[in-house]
């Protein structure tokens, strides 16, 4: 039972150091131009109104929205607060990272728990392949579904008004 407690811990103080994301705060007008034309983006005006639409065009004084009703609209640089696009979607990644923790904590959860497999132990180990794949099943599943369901992706900033 220590081994499984050490076990356990070290995974979780192993997995605290993921890197996480590093932000910038993009306060240039030229990052506008990388993007590419047909891209998602969201407008956020100093007035607070948003708006959303593919980016069509940006010139040094104003950018271009094709907005959902097909309709082009300019909107002038110094109106702009904020352009945000949207991050990649990461669904699939996620779903099989909760797979292999899922996995990982079944396996663990049956060898710390053998009866859960099988009703009563034989001699000798308790353990076996039976004790361990139902617990590893159910955590691959659970673990797979949360996550493809964790939001992944969001919405990040291109250009920020100083």
């Amino acid at each position: 039972m220590k081994k499984l407690r050490m076990t356990v811990l070290s995974i979780v103080w192993v997995s605290s150091f993921t890197p996480a994301a590093v932000s910038t705060e993009p306060a240039n007008w030229d990052n506008l131009k990388q993007l590419a034309a047909g891209v998602e983006v969201k407008i956020v005006l100093n007035d607070a109104k948003a708006h959303g639409g593919q980016f069509k065009a940006v010139t040094d004084e104003a950018i271009v929205l094709r907005l959902a009703s097909g309709a082009e609209q300019t909107f002038a640089r110094q109106d702009v607060l904020r352009v945000s696009t949207e991050g990649k979607k990461h669904r699939g990644r996620n779903a099989l990272i909760g797979l292999a923790v899922g996995t990982g904590a079944g396996v663990i959860v049956g060898v710390a728990s053998p009866e859960l497999g099988q009703g009563t132990c034989q001699q000798g180990s308790c353990v076996n392949a039976a004790s361990v794949a139902l617990p590893a099943f159910v955590g691959a599943a659970v673990g797979a579904g949360v996550g493809a369901v964790i939001p992944a992706g969001g919405w990040h900033d291109v250009y920020r008004a100083r």
